[in-house]
């Protein structure tokens, strides 16, 4: 009888010991996006038994992802263009909106179940991710995670350029490149919160243009179409220009010096349009206008610079986003299983806006309650 029990208890205890181990099986894994081989949005794939991270140190979150979106740096980052900085995650994906499933010891103001976005230097396109708590903003009142993960990077990168880089003041005039892009349509409602100021938008389609004049932009331009600089002067009464925002750089060299005011600012924030500028007289004529040609990202800054811009940016716009006066533009929402589609799109520069992939379809129906 006794040799019964002990053989009956054994098969209870293999039984519980393969239930345990598949549990945790499950519990240890989630889907993210991979690269198989650096190239075209084919190389894209889901990975299903992806190890969800371990918290990366005592001052993060595990967030549990409900929504992830699209940025410019993560399709140069497919092509291999674009390392993660060092310690980040190679996932793609810079923002996300979701809630907190764990924290470290040393996390503050934040808690286990907070709706929080947040701006990443990687591991977005994944159903959870590790992120210091400095980088996260408490999701308002009454917004939903499809809005929310529309925010974090390009209106973070969009406040740094005009706030704290170029230094934008009342009644300045500014043009806006890529004005239908998430930091176009971004900056557009920052610029235009500031009294008197005048907004140049360039875009390479109509329906981007009448998006950034439904944002507040003064002056259209379809650069497909017509020489931006020459309307610039005209809308300017020959003085060009105070800041420009250029995430395009060579092809757009010629003109842009055309159209920036003496001691304008040029703020260059990406190279689209290539690396080089081909004007031999280039610095001449950035020493004629004593032009100031200011630079910056985002990404590979350091904990505490993102903190600082993280709480500025709190102070001044979630007020904004609750009474509408600001509003995250969406061109479109897809799903991780649509992720090369949504690259290709971007690629095509076919998007107005955010294009938002949904990651968690839990959290996500909390919001349709």
């Amino acid at each position: 009888m006794l040799k019964t029990f002990l053989q009956l208890y054994g098969t209870l205890v293999v039984r519980n010991l393969a239930y345990s181990t598949s549990t945790t099986a499950i519990t240890a894994h989630m889907r993210a996006v991979r690269i198989k081989y650096f190239g075209d949005p084919s190389q894209l794939y889901i990975e299903d038994q992806e190890p969800i991270p371990q918290l990366a140190s005592n001052h993060d979150v595990l967030l549990r992802v409900a929504a992830t979106a699209l940025n410019r740096a993560d399709t140069l980052q497919r092509k291999g263009g674009y390392n993660p900085p060092k310690g980040a995650s190679d996932i793609l994906g810079l923002e996300a909106s979701g809630v907190i499933e764990k924290i470290g010891s040393n996390v503050q103001g934040f808690k286990e179940g907070d709706r929080v976005m947040a701006l990443l230097a990687g591991g977005g396109y994944a159903e959870y991710v590790s992120v210091p708590y400095q980088q996260l903003i408490h999701i308002p009142k009454g917004m939903d995670y499809i809005s929310a993960a529309a925010i974090p990077e390009v209106w973070l990168t969009a406040f740094q350029l005009i706030h704290k880089v170029s230094a934008i003041q009342p009644n300045e005039r500014v043009l806006v490149h890529a004005a239908g892009s998430g930091v176009g349509t971004a900056a557009i409602q920052l610029i235009k919160g500031l009294p008197g100021t005048q907004v140049i938008a360039t875009a390479g389609s109509a329906a981007k243009l009448e998006k950034a004049k439904s944002l507040g932009a003064d002056v259209l331009v379809n650069y497909k179409e017509e020489k931006f600089s020459e309307r610039v002067m005209d809308a300017t009464n020959k003085q060009g220009v105070d800041i420009i925002l250029d995430p395009v750089g060579g092809s757009n060299v010629d003109q842009n010096l055309a159209s920036i005011a003496m001691d304008g600012r040029w703020v260059l924030y990406g190279l689209m349009g290539g690396p080089k500028a081909s004007n031999d007289k280039f610095l001449a004529l950035m020493l004629r206008k004593r032009v100031q040609l200011l630079s910056s990202t985002l990404r590979a800054r350091s904990l505490d610079y993102k903190k600082s811009l993280v709480d500025s940016f709190e102070n001044h716009a979630l007020d904004k986003f609750v009474s509408g006066e600001y509003k995250p533009i969406i061109d479109s929402i897809t799903t991780l299983d649509g992720v090369a589609d949504a690259h290709r799109r971007m690629e095509a520069n076919l998007n107005s806006g955010k294009i938002i992939m949904k990651v968690s379809k839990s959290l996500l129906a909390k919001d349709e309650l």
